[in-house]
This record gives C-alpha cells, sequence and structure tokens, in this order.
C-alpha cells in the first residue's frame, strides 16, 4: 500500500507539472493583452509598455514559467494583476461558498442517486425504472443555466419560497444558509443524480443476476439484506468511481451555477479573471483545482480495497 502511495503521488506531481505547463501557455497564447487592460482605452504605446515590463511580461516565456513555478512550489501563487492582492487571499476569500455548494451538491447528488438507482434495479421495469429513465434524459439533456432559471422563476419569482439569488455565510445562521443555497443545489445535482442512479442501476442489475444472489433468496433472505448486504457491496466499486469522476463535472458546472444565483464563489472569481486576463488568478485556481481532482482520485482508488478486500495494491 505504502509503495502504492508512492507511486500515485509521484505521478501526480508529473500531472500537475503537465498542467501548469499547458495553462501557462494557453493563457499566454490566447489572444488579449492584461497590460493593455489594466492601461485602458485612452492609453499610449509608451504607457502599455511600461506596464507591460512592470508586470514582468516582455520576459521571455521560459524565463516567466521559471519564475512561476519557483514561487508556487514556495507556496507563492503570486498577486492579481488588477486587485493587487495576494491570489491565495482572494482565493480563501471565495472558498467558502463553493465549498459549501460543491459539499451540499454531493451530499444531495449521492444519496438520491444511489438510492433511485437501488430502487429502480429493484422493481426494474416497473413505474421506478421507467420515472428513472425519463429523468436520466432530462437531466443529461438540459443544461444546469436553464434548470437554474427555472427554478429561480418558479420557487423565487412567482411563489416567493426562496431567495433569488445571493449568498448568506453559515455564520448567519443555518437556515439563511440553506435558504440561499436550496435552488443552486438543486440545480446543480440533477445532472448528477442522474448519473449516479444510472450507473447504480446497471451495477446493482448486474449483481442481483448472480448466482449467489438467488442462493440468497432461496435461504430466505430479507429483501434489505440481499440488497444492502449483498447486491451494493459487490455494486460498490463502479459506483464509487462514478461519484469520483462526478467531481470533474462539478468544477464546470460550479462556474454556471454560481454565475446565474450571483453566488461569489470562486467560479465567479475565475470569470472575471478570464474577462481580464488576469494570469496569476487563474493559473492559481486551475492548479489548486487539479490538486485537488488528483487527490480524490486517489482517495477512491484506495476505498476501493474497503469495498472489496480482493483488491490489492
Amino acid at each position: 500500500m505504502a509503495t502504492y502511495i508512492l507511486r500515485r503521488s509521484i505521478s501526480a506531481i508529473a500531472v500537475m507539472a503537465m498542467v501548469g505547463i499547458f495553462i501557462f501557455l494557453l493563457l499566454r497564447l490566447a489572444p488579449g493583452d492584461p497590460a493593455s487592460m489594466i492601461a485602458g482605452k485612452a492609453a499610449t504605446a509608451e504607457m502599455i509598455a511600461g506596464i507591460r515590463e512592470k508586470l514582468g511580461l516582455n520576459d521571455p516565456m521560459p524565463i516567466q514559467f521559471m519564475r512561476w513555478g519557483r514561487d508556487m512550489i514556495s507556496g507563492d501563487f503570486g498577486t492579481s494583476i488588477f486587485a493587487g492582492r495576494p491570489v491565495l487571499e482572494l482565493i480563501s476569500q471565495r472558498l467558502e461558498p463553493t465549498l459549501s455548494l460543491s459539499i451540499l451538491t454531493m451530499i444531495l447528488s449521492v444519496t438520491v442517486g444511489v438510492s433511485f438507482g437501488i430502487l429502480a434495479a429493484w422493481r426494474s421495469g416497473g413505474l421506478v425504472d421507467r420515472l428513472l429513465a425519463a429523468f436520466s434524459a432530462l437531466g443529461y439533456s438540459v443544461p444546469v443555466f436553464v434548470i437554474g432559471y427555472f427554478l429561480v422563476y418558479f420557487f423565487a419569482i412567482r411563489t416567493h419560497w426562496l431567495p433569488v439569488q445571493g449568498y448568506v455565510s453559515i455564520d448567519a445562521g443555518l437556515g439563511p444558509w440553506l435558504e440561499h443555497l436550496t435552488l443552486p443545489t438543486v440545480a446543480l445535482s440533477l445532472a448528477f443524480i442522474a448519473f449516479i442512479a444510472r450507473v447504480t442501476r446497471a451495477s446493482m442489475l448486474e449483481v442481483l443476476s448472480e448466482g449467489y444472489m438467488r442462493t440468497a433468496a432461496a435461504k430466505g433472505a430479507s429483501s434489505y439484506a440481499m440488497l444492502f448486504h449483498h447486491a451494493l457491496k459487490n455494486a460498490g466499486v463502479p459506483i464509487l468511481t462514478v461519484i469520483g469522476l462526478s467531481f470533474a463535472y462539478l468544477i464546470g458546472g460550479v462556474v454556471l451555477t454560481e454565475t446565474v444565483f450571483n453566488i461569489p464563489g470562486i467560479g465567479r472569481l475565475v470569470v472575471g479573471a478570464i474577462n481580464n486576463r488576469d494570469y496569476p488568478i487563474i493559473q492559481g485556481v486551475v492548479i489548486l483545482t487539479s490538486g485537488l481532482y488528483v487527490l480524490i482520485n486517489l482517495i477512491v482508488d484506495l476505498a476501493y480495497t474497503l469495498i472489496d478486500p480482493r483488491i490489492r495494491y
């Protein structure tokens, strides 16, 4: 196990290095000049050249990359070009809304998706199974922002049951915190519920058709024991895999959801940084989210051994 973790850690470092190189080159080869945006439309060429020199944008790209990589390894993700503040400070200020939305989305998606998938597999071909098929098609095909606008119109504008937009910190109370996160959480989780439910159903159906499940039923095992003690545990590896993969899709969905519901999270921070060509913020957010995704993949791989003792690393 220790050797496997060490090997995965080394490969994670290589992956993060490739991500760093890719995002660094992509930002600098993309159209747009942060110096021109800082200087404004009325700026002269001399003013723009002075800003570029001050920001170090005139240095060769290998020099810029080495300087950025050296600072990042030491924990310095740079300073925002426009805000003039450390990138980590700006990210930490936006972290709570994004983490709150992401955690609530995953809790809702896993709870409802796994439960729905188990029930659909147990009653395969029945009403619940057909409802899952229709819900999955809807969850896959309708974009997050469309669902978000529909929820805002019905639950906020028409009925006034929930706030239209914004975010309230959990320090202000659990009730207001949940009220402001209910609509964005539901909008973001529908696609993940459909995804997890379909995979859970397929995995459970495969296990329920095995011979040992028929043997358990012949011995008089209860429905609860068959579903949760035998079937779910043996179908757990694909389900756990798709839960881990959902995190990658969650990153993109959070950006759209925060924009629709005006949540001041990391997604909104990245959108503003892209519009302003604020390289340090974009690079810092991409590196941190990539590192978190690699870590979650490692945790999922290690969790396989808890579900299936036959798996060894």
